[in-house]
């Protein structure tokens, strides 16, 4: 026993120990900055702005993107984030989708903020996957669909479900994509094409800018052979984690580095700008991805 306790050597367990403390402590330290940064992310939102030009537009104007608030809200009756919209002062405002979060929940805090914003600019508003689920689910949580259907039908918002707008003055098109809820499950791979862009939507003017506001972005080879001009986009929430150089982490339908995670996208002769969003749900998550409002410069 004593030859075997002579063999030992005492300071290479203590230099294990000690270097298994810093691993832990490190590994902790990890875990609470990300916690930090994730808490920070989701209580706070940047501005981005893009350029769009088109020499078939009449005149310059100045849109606003907004998508996947999921009812948050950004300060008391989200007067934060109404005082960063009032101080861009668009011309018009687009919802790309994906104001409610599906199910028993309280829509109160997205009718309210919709009350507001369309109290002083025009909203235009194409459906997400969420309300589209509302939609469907309306036998299972009825009175929480008809009652913010209801509401929303007494606002001065344009509901754009597979329908367009002409904007004269600024030759501009707007139409709104309604998918269908097969094009949004996780492990689906549904097809889009031309032909059901045509039969949903009609097919897009020759003698105007046409502005397509699709919820999901997976699509934009699509949009682009279609005819659009300008795609707004939002759903994968920026791929809820961001990491340096690979961009978004995962998208909805759980693959991963999605290609169009946010920021502005090219195909042929369009052009596709996609929102991080406002909000989250089910999962409180955002790491390096705080929510976003989108200013895009229409310019001829």
């Amino acid at each position: 026993m004593g030859q075997i306790l002579e063999s030992l050597d005492f300071s290479e367990v203590r230099i294990a120990d000690f270097t298994a403390e810093i691993i832990f402590i490190l590994i902790a330290l990890l875990v609470i900055s990300l916690l930090v940064i994730c808490i920070r992310d989701i209580n706070r939102f940047v501005i981005r702005e893009y350029y769009f030009c088109a020499t078939g537009l009449k005149k310059n104007a100045k849109l606003l993107l907004i998508t996947d608030m999921h009812n948050k809200q950004y300060g008391r009756n989200n007067q934060v984030l109404w005082n960063a919209i009032d101080l861009i002062a668009p011309d018009l405002i687009l919802i790309a989708g994906d104001m409610i979060t599906a199910g028993k929940y309280d829509n109160t805090p997205a009718y309210e903020f919709l009350r507001l914003i369309s109290s002083k600019y025009p909203v235009y508003y194409a459906n997400g996957n969420h309300e589209n689920r509302l939609t469907l689910l309306a036998g299972q949580y009825a009175p929480v669909a008809d009652e913010y259907e209801q509401a929303l039908s007494e606002l001065p918002v344009k509901r754009l479900r597979n329908e367009h707008e002409h904007l004269a003055d600024v030759n501009l098109n707007i139409y709104g994509l309604d998918l269908e809820n097969d094009f949004f499950k996780r492990f689906a791979k549904n097809e889009l094409t031309v032909e059901y862009l045509d039969e949903k939507i009609g097919t897009p003017s020759e003698k105007a800018v046409n502005l397509l506001i699709a919820h999901n972005p997976e699509f934009f080879p699509v949009y682009a052979d279609w005819g659009a001009d300008l795609v707004v986009s939002g759903h994968l929430h920026g791929g809820i984690v961001k990491l340096p150089l690979l961009g978004g982490l995962i998208s909805p339908r759980f693959r991963l580095f999605p290609k169009y995670d946010g920021g502005l996208f090219t195909e042929k002769k369009s052009t596709m700008i996609i929102s991080r969003g406002l909000g989250s749900h089910i999962l409180p998550l955002r790491i390096f991805n705080p929510g976003e409002l989108v200013v895009i410069h229409m310019r001829h």
